[in-house]
């Protein structure tokens, strides 16, 4: 087996949890064979958005076919 791994950053208006269900949601809808999913970073964009934006980078790993 060969696995890829990429970085996505997911984004909520309302938690962390959210942010990191956004980005698997989009593997999960755009990429086959998604297998793991780790959390690298978390931060919170204050500057140019009313109220908070959470942001969730992730690397999601696939199998390769």
């Amino acid at each position: 087996m060969v696995f890829k791994k990429i970085t996505l950053i997911g984004q909520s208006s309302e938690s962390f949890d959210h942010a990191v269900d956004d980005a698997l949601d989009r593997a999960d809808e755009t990429l086959d064979n998604v297998m793991w999913m780790e959390v690298e970073e978390l931060g919170v964009e204050v500057a140019s958005v009313e109220g908070r934006e959470y942001q969730a980078e992730v690397e999601v790993a696939f199998e390769l076919e």
